[in-house]
């Protein structure tokens, strides 16, 4: 029998899922518009060196009378770095090593602790973006505080459609254990995980900060863990709740990592 408290758990976790979902369709349609705007930019290209070739080719009185493509200015936007693709960083860390993301923020300061060891590929990443200064300037978009409890932060875009123009692949899926009879896992409170798409292995900059136990699919990588300041700092922000009075939104108290670093522990 399952009581309201788990119905609504049950609900909030669908809406994530189909937020995600949503993101991930209209990062798709963008890729397919820069597909067929490269393909007709190629056509140009073409025909603007078909038409040089020409040109080249004639004399200097018939070069007068060749019209080759004019260039434009108002050319399509180009893609977020969510819909770009290009490689991960490589590998430069100490696999072996325990590191920690240290994030000033506007609301005081969050340590996360760090395992290479069960994570490298999601700690290669932040280790290179932070060093980038990536997060540095960024809000913390999306706060939950119904059925699941949570806050969004890592997208350079503040709007959830941000990322780096690379994936990493999920690890540590089975940290928290065999799901249960309704496909979720325990996400403690403090623990820190990436968001994605909702598809395997969609992980990008986009991670969110657990400040209170949350049943959720075990598909987002666990990676890191908060101090309690930090943890502090976080439900602090949750209850003052979300912009708009929805369980589901922009922080009321905004969230800006003003400096994000990683270091060996």
């Amino acid at each position: 029998m399952v009581n309201s408290d788990q119905r609504r758990r049950q609900l909030a976790r669908e809406k994530f899922e189909r937020q995600q979902q949503r993101r991930a369709e209209a990062r798709n349609k963008a890729k397919r518009r820069n597909v067929i705007i490269a393909s007709v930019l190629a056509v140009v290209v073409l025909a603007g060196a078909a038409a040089y070739a020409s040109v080249g080719l004639t004399d200097g009185d018939s070069s007068d009378k060749a019209a080759g493509p004019e260039s434009s200015d108002s050319a399509s936007p180009s893609p977020s770095p969510s819909e770009s693709s290009k490689p991960e960083p490589k590998m430069a860390i100490d696999k072996n090593a325990k590191y920690t993301m240290a994030l000033k923020t506007s609301q005081g300061d969050i340590s996360i602790a760090m395992d290479a060891k069960k994570t490298p590929h999601t700690v290669n990443s932040f280790k290179a973006l932070a060093d980038k200064k990536y997060f540095d300037s960024t809000k913390c978009h999306r706060l939950t505080t119904e059925g699941i409890f949570v806050l969004q932060c890592g997208d350079p875009k503040g709007d959830g459609t941000g990322g780096p123009g690379y994936t990493i692949e999920d690890e540590n899926l089975t940290a928290l254990g065999k799901a249960g009879a309704d496909g979720s896992v325990t996400y403690p409170a403090g623990t820190v995980a990436m968001a994605n798409t909702g598809q395997p292995h969609t992980g990008g900059s986009q991670f969110f900060l657990v400040y209170k136990d949350t049943k959720l699919p075990p598909s987002y990588t666990p990676f890191g863990t908060m101090d309690d300041a930090g943890l502090k700092v976080v439900e602090a922000v949750a209850k003052a709740g979300v912009d708009g009075g929805t369980g589901d939104g922009a922080p009321k108290k905004t969230v800006t990592v003003e400096k994000g670093t990683v270091d060996t522990a």
